[in-house]
């Protein structure tokens, strides 16, 4: 059995919620503000395929009932090199998840 260090990438032999979890944004800074990612139209994206940039969440944040009221309803991801990062809507994410859900309704910013 080999151990893997938590830097290291792992792919998993059976099912698993997300593609990868991650624990940085490696993508060029976008900078895109709330009114920018609104003007995106979600859509379902797989939870299979995403790559998280958090490795941690709020388990209190997670039970909230009204935990997306003050922000956006839609997850945003952003797609680079090939990946989908999810960078904000973990909560979303895992709430799916436990839902027993496979996608999710995202915003996906395409960057070059």
């Amino acid at each position: 059995m080999s151990r893997l260090g938590p830097a290291q990438n792992r792919y998993y032999s059976v099912r698993v919620i997300f593609k990868r979890v991650g624990d940085l944004r490696p993508y060029p800074d976008h900078g895109y503000v709330q009114k920018q990612w609104a003007a995106i139209a979600p859509h379902q994206v797989r939870l299979d395929q995403l790559v998280t940039t958090k490795r941690t969440l709020d388990l209190e944040a997670l039970l909230e009932e009204d935990s997306t009221f003050y922000g956006d309803l839609f997850a945003h991801v952003v797609a680079w090199n090939g990946e989908l990062y999810l960078e904000d809507g973990l909560h979303r994410a895992l709430r799916a998840a436990l839902q027993q859900r496979q996608t999710m309704h995202a915003r996906v910013l395409e960057l070059k």
